[in-house]
């Protein structure tokens, strides 16, 4: 009946219609603008048919449908309200028609459904779902924006009002049995099936044994509550999820306004007001910045796969130098995707709490039910410790985790290579120590790069792969592909002091020691941070960071670029470390920190630590929170802008995702370049000339005084170059 690029029309026996979706070129479906065109097209031929009793809609991929195609979504939401509801009336218009054919219809969901391919779900009388279908949501709030193409209407009404709040606001992805539980499907078979259970209840539909003309009805009408209901259960609701969302996250509010809005409208009517939410959410910029963020993933993404391809093998087979907390979490990363790996110390005292750190991650796991007793005992398995290097010649890559000590580093790494193959590559898990410097200790240099986790290994998606000047890309692909397995998230820098995450976030925390020594209170600082996006402000961070780690750090960088990174003050990590206060680890920093009913450190303001500070504080400074603010990010997104111009980082893309992966940086404002891109280059120049008297940490970069004269932006051009790697 049809044959498009996207969708297919078959008719088969008993006049069942098959809608069959099957993106060409693509490895999953999506609704992109010729998905929406083709549909449009073949819901023409279904409303003419006169012998169409019945549709079955199936995929012909392993998922159903991923959702729109957000690569399209920057075109349109930069053309204003207007034209993002133009955008949204086509598809809706689809789903409506869909809803109203005469005659039943049947969706086979045997993979991933999410945002519009579960709209379209929705619109749909029946859902059948495969226990295949492990990602089944609406995940719009995520990208600051609201279900669009009907889920704020249809999911109350299918599902209840307490689901579709719950799903909506909080854009969880949900197993298919979830989705069962919800009232979201009608039923849940196994993949094999999927297609014998749908067309069941097809033919049920059509012999008249189930009524979906009522479902139907119910889909089109009001909200079946009252008005006292109404007004307590949405007024809860935003309460509740505004607290929890925070104000930087305006859509998960807005969805649930939405649905206040439409609960006693009919469904059209209700649509035009989803539409006017979604529009409006659209046009922000923290939408902007979401989406901005996803296209960013989808960079990364593509490049780590590329970096895999290259790869002269797979890695089967690990090892990690050094157990404690950080090789312990390494090995347990790994063994938990799949990789088995061997964990050597030197000491037993080492192996023990290794292997500790890994069996707490795990029973926390078993206690969340993310896996079972049986599986844990699966991925401990693939743990072998080991004081010994038996078997390290048949390891495809080695993490050397010791102590940040470049003496012992080296001193290892020498070791280690006489123990393994000659094609093994080598990597070292080193926050400040140059690649290049290590390297000189090696026969095999090529072999070797740096492989820098974030702690906690478990929790931190960031794994930066640095290059030192003789290592090969071989060495890179290799090390990119282990990251890839770990389920983390790799990004490929040169070699400099600090790498891409810790030479930028120096310069923050050295514009915050600035301030406090300028007599600004760092409780007020962190507060006002804290307030802009960061999850926590600086100095809470170097109270969980270590502030001897810290103070370790800001040596290595004032020796790589002391013209901005020296200082000529004891500043207050300086201050508080010379007393003994370390941070969370000694319970005493900034703040002292006990133990709260869960077990975790509880932060706790300090007399001792202001009292140890004022010696140091030389002036009463009266400063605007923009200001600090300004002070604060100025430095960091300087520096940042040297890395790209260094070519420390390949792309202001991997720039932006790295801080936001390794450091927190607040997602809603897109990352350091496009908040300066959001500001203006110029504007940005100008901030950083107010205080250019403090220190060199404010002098701009020659890329970023062009970028102010030439009124350019960063996205600019790397916009172009994701779209490229789109193709």
């Amino acid at each position: 009946m049809f044959q498009g690029k996207a969708l297919t029309l078959i008719k088969q026996a008993d006049g069942i219609a098959e809608l069959v979706f099957d993106l060409q070129g693509e490895s999953v479906n999506k609704f992109n603008l010729l998905a929406v065109s083709e549909l449009d097209q073949i819901l023409s031929l279904l409303e003419q048919s006169e012998d169409i009793k019945g549709l079955l809609v199936t995929s012909a991929k392993e998922v159903f449908i991923v959702g729109a195609d957000i690569m399209e979504f920057g075109a349109v939401f930069s053309a204003g309200p207007g034209q993002i509801t133009g955008h949204l009336a086509n598809n809706n218009r689809n789903n409506c028609r869909l809803e109203d054919l005469p005659f039943p219809t049947v969706v086979a969901i045997n993979g991933i459904a999410l945002g519009g391919g579960l709209e379209f779900c929705l619109a749909c009388d029946y859902r059948v779902a495969s226990t295949a279908a492990s990602k089944i949501g609406l995940p719009e709030t995520k990208l600051g924006i609201i279900p669009g193409w009907g889920g704020t209407v249809r999911l109350p009404r299918i599902a209840g009002l307490d689901t579709a709040v719950e799903w909506i606001s909080g854009g969880k992805e949900n197993t298919a049995e979830q989705a069962l539980a919800a009232r979201v499907v009608d039923a849940v078979v196994e993949p094999v099936k999927l297609r014998e259970a749908a067309l069941f209840m097809l033919t049920q539909a059509i012999a008249g044994k189930f009524d979906y003309k009522a479902r139907r009805e119910q889909k089109k009408a009001p909200l079946k509550l009252n008005f006292i209901e109404s007004m307590m259960a949405f007024e809860t609701s935003k309460a509740f999820v505004g607290g929890q969302a925070g104000r930087n996250y305006p859509a998960p509010v807005s969805a649930i306004k939405a649905m206040q809005k439409a609960a006693d409208k009919s469904r059209d009517e209700a649509l035009q007001i989803e539409a006017e939410h979604f529009a409006k959410m659209a046009s922000t910029p923290v939408a902007q910045s979401l989406v901005g963020i996803f296209v960013n993933e989808q960079l990364l993404g593509k490049k780590a796969k590329s970096w895999e391809k290259k790869a002269d093998k797979k890695i089967e087979r690990a090892a990690v130098l050094g157990a404690g907390i950080m090789g312990g979490g390494i090995a347990y990363q790994s063994a938990l995707k799949g990789t088995a790996i061997k964990m050597k110390d030197i000491a037993q005292a080492g192996i023990d709490l290794g292997l500790s750190e890994a069996n707490k991650l795990l029973s926390k796991r078993v206690e969340r039910k993310k896996i079972s007793a049986s599986e844990m005992g699966d991925v401990l398995n693939r743990i072998e410790p080991t004081l010994v290097y038996d078997g390290f010649n048949n390891v495809d890559i080695v993490v050397e985790a010791v102590v940040e000590n470049p003496k012992v580093k080296r001193s290892v790494l020498a070791e280690v290579e006489t123990k393994v193959n000659p094609d093994t590559v080598i990597a070292s898990n080193t926050s400040t120590i140059s690649i290049t410097y290590l390297a000189e200790a090696l026969a095999r240099p090529e072999n070797f790069c740096g492989m820098h986790f974030f702690n906690p290994v478990h929790m931190m998606p960031l794994v930066e792969v640095i290059r030192g000047k003789k290592t090969s890309d071989n060495a890179i692909a290799r090390t990119v592909a282990y990251a890839n397995a770990m389920g983390k998230k790799p990004i490929v820098v040169n070699d400099c002091p600090g790498f891409l995450v810790n030479r930028v976030l120096f310069p923050y925390l050295a514009g915050f020691a600035l301030l406090v020594r300028d007599g600004v209170d760092y409780q007020r600082i962190d507060k006002i941070m804290e307030t802009w996006g960061w999850p926590m402000g600086p100095a809470y961070l170097l109270d969980v960071v270590g502030i001897d780690t810290a103070v370790h750090a800001e040596k290595v960088m004032a020796e790589g670029f002391p013209d901005r990174m020296k200082r000529d003050f004891t500043s207050c990590t300086d201050a508080l470390y010379a007393a003994g206060r370390l941070g969370q680890k000694n319970s005493k920093g900034f703040y002292n920190y006990e133990l709260d009913k869960k077990g975790k450190p509880a932060k706790i303001p300090s007399a001792e630590a202001l009292e140890l500070l004022k010696p140091h504080v030389t002036g009463a400074l009266e400063i605007s929170d923009e200001d600090i603010i300004s002070r604060m990010m100025v430095p960091m997104a300087t520096e940042l802008a040297r890395c790209l111009e260094e070519g420390i980082v390949e792309t202001a893309a991997e720039a932006d995702m790295a801080l936001v992966y390794g450091t927190g940086f607040p997602p809603f404002r897109g990352g350091v370049f496009r908040w300066i891109d959001s500001i203006g280059a110029k504007t940005f120049c100008d901030i950083a000339a107010k205080f250019s008297h403090l220190s060199a940490l404010y002098e701009q970069p020659a890329s970023l005084k062009a970028k102010a004269a030439n009124n350019e932006s960063f996205y600019s051009s790397a916009q172009a170059v994701t779209a490229k790697e789109q193709k």
